[in-house]
């Protein structure tokens, strides 16, 4: 039945020598490895993936939304990231959307126009390639798999079909008729039904073709503008040729002899770093309060990865009773795609994209063949609030990547120990945490970690409560269990539903996770490599 979705059967981990590619659909790890095999490295491999996903999953991603890279250099050990959020236009600023009759108690609908924020995928895109990539392959050469995927045409896969026709009603609300680029006939592709997008590919061909300008300007960029005016928002053309990506350098913690990065504000990848610092499932209060825009808000980084500031909040955390005061923040959209690679080079990319909520806005820019993302919609209307909305500023970001390295060896060259990452909103942080976990403390293997039910701490706005979310598989004495020490428990969570939880991927170079193996018999380089059962896709190596 099209509304379950089981977990009957196991997987192994992928193992190879020379490189390893982990997504949510085969067809993109496929692209991706066939990228390896060409010459191409970790990078460009991850580029070529994202445009692969943004073919197959458009209900998660594509080049009308954000993107966040982290990339580890096999020869310096050197660890860069690109943030790829793009901004609000410069004139919405909060007294234009007061002037609108907005406020914090009534903002815009989610999908409205004004909560597209110019998309920075593109520009990761090709500054990932130029920054990190082999130079070996051009940008055309990395996009080619992706467009000739768009051209031919693709069979949907199962957990994406179901997604797709969740979100298709933001694609047909009225006034929005070009969201039918995106269906068939009207509709939500069916699992197996095969899905032509001519308009992507001529997209990808002329970013491929032309690099940033094809996107940032002329065609693609009038297209953009003028869906959006027409449905109320106030975006120019400045606006997009003035967007630009940020090299930044991660944020890190050490745990146990491994250290942990992941990208700085706006991400929420602090959040993750202070959960493993506490190892605690810690409510985002810290987070949300912090977390913003680096250009308009000061924030105390290293107070914050301070380990006495962690054992400090780890105080307040009582195991026999639930906490009291803790402030909630938004509950936002978990649609993401994120994905990994790592070369026969010994680099890795660690990579993410969405377009948030589902198809975002659900506009989509006229013979463009993509939605715009309603990442504006994290936003805050509370004049004093650290994500307070203003003109040309980056919102809160949910989507964070990260990378794993042996701390051993932090103050000289870091070795890789892995990329991994979890979509999925708020669960990231805490998706992060537990996979990783579940490989340090318990021996998983990449796919074993993955595969393992989780935890959902979540603000339950209706109920003004906490919730803590349980996937089948985690026993019924658990839940009991909590809900004597007052959690309020949702359990077992199942079928579709099970999309709370995130999609993961995970490759490790070794298997430093492995507790019966002596360091000293480990194969000098061998990868694991393990893909989310939540998702449609796999691991593929060579």
């Amino acid at each position: 039945m099209d509304t379950d979705l089981t977990f009957s059967s196991r997987r192994s981990p992928v193992v190879c020598l020379h490189g390893c590619v982990a997504s949510s659909q085969s067809l993109a790890s496929n692209i991706g490895l066939d990228t390896l095999k060409r010459g191409g490295n970790a990078a460009d491999a991850a580029v070529a993936i994202a445009a692969a996903l943004a073919v197959t999953e458009p209900c998660s991603t594509g080049p009308g939304g954000d993107a966040f890279c982290l990339f580890y250099n096999g020869n310096t050990g050197e660890i860069k990231g690109i943030n790829g959020s793009g901004r609000l236009p410069r004139a919405q600023t909060l007294d234009f959307l007061e002037g609108r009759g907005y406020s914090a108690e009534a903002p815009p609908s989610p999908s409205d126009a004004l909560n597209v924020t110019v998309p920075g995928a593109p520009a990761c895109w090709c500054d990932t390639v130029e920054l990190f990539g082999s130079h070996k392959l051009s940008l055309q050469e990395v996009l080619s798999g992706a467009v000739e995927l768009a051209e031919v045409g693709f069979p949907v896969a199962e957990v994406t079909a179901h997604h797709w026709a969740h979100w298709v009603e933001v694609l047909r609300d009225a006034g929005k008729q070009l969201g039918r680029d995106l269906l068939i006939d009207g509709h939500a592709p069916k699992r197996g039904q095969v899905f032509r997008n001519p308009a992507l590919a001529r997209t990808l061909k002329e970013l491929g073709e032309h690099g940033k300008p094809a996107f940032y300007q002329g065609r693609v960029a009038q297209a953009v503008v003028d869906v959006i005016n027409q449905h109320g928002g106030v975006m120019t053309l400045d606006d997009l040729s003035g967007h630009n990506s940020e090299v930044v350098t991660p944020l890190s913690t050490e745990y146990k002899g491994v250290c942990l990065w992941e990208p700085p504000p706006n991400s929420q990848g602090l959040a993750a770093l202070l959960l493993l610092n506490i190892l605690e499932n810690f409510p985002l209060k810290d987070a949300l309060r912090y977390l913003g825009d680096p250009d308009h808000v000061t924030i105390p980084l290293q107070t914050l990865l301070d380990k006495s500031y962690s054992h400090q909040r780890a105080q307040h955390i009582s195991m026999d009773r639930t906490m009291e005061g803790v402030e909630p923040g938004l509950m936002t959209g978990s649609d993401t795609v994120y994905f990994c690679v790592i070369d026969s080079q010994g680099n890795a990319c660690s990579f993410v994209n969405s377009t948030y909520m589902g198809f975002g806005s659900g506009l989509v820019p006229k013979d463009c063949g993509f939605s715009l993302q309603n990442r504006g919609a994290s936003f805050s209307l509370h004049r004093n609030h650290v994500n307070c909305v203003a003109g040309g500023k980056r919102p809160y970001h949910t989507i964070i990547p990260a990378l794993l390295t042996d701390s051993d060896s932090k103050s000289q060259k870091p070795q890789l120990l892995a990329a991994l990452g979890v979509m999925g909103a708020f669960m990231q942080p805490q998706g992060h945490i537990q996979v990783l976990l579940n490989m340090l403390e318990f021996g998983m293997n990449p796919q074993q970690a993955l595969d393992a039910p989780r935890v959902f701490v979540q603000y339950d706005h209706k109920a003004d409560e906490w919730l803590v979310n349980l996937e089948e598989g985690i026993d019924q004495e658990v839940a009991e269990a909590l809900r004597r020490r007052g959690h309020k428990v949702d359990w077992p969570v199942t079928g579709h539903k099970r999309s709370r939880f995130g999609r993961g991927q995970i490759i490790t170079v070794g298997d430093w996770w492995n507790p019966s193996v002596n360091q000293a018999d480990r194969p000098a380089r061998v990868l694991w490599a393990g893909s989310d059962p939540r998702a449609d896709g796999c691991a593929q190596g060579y």
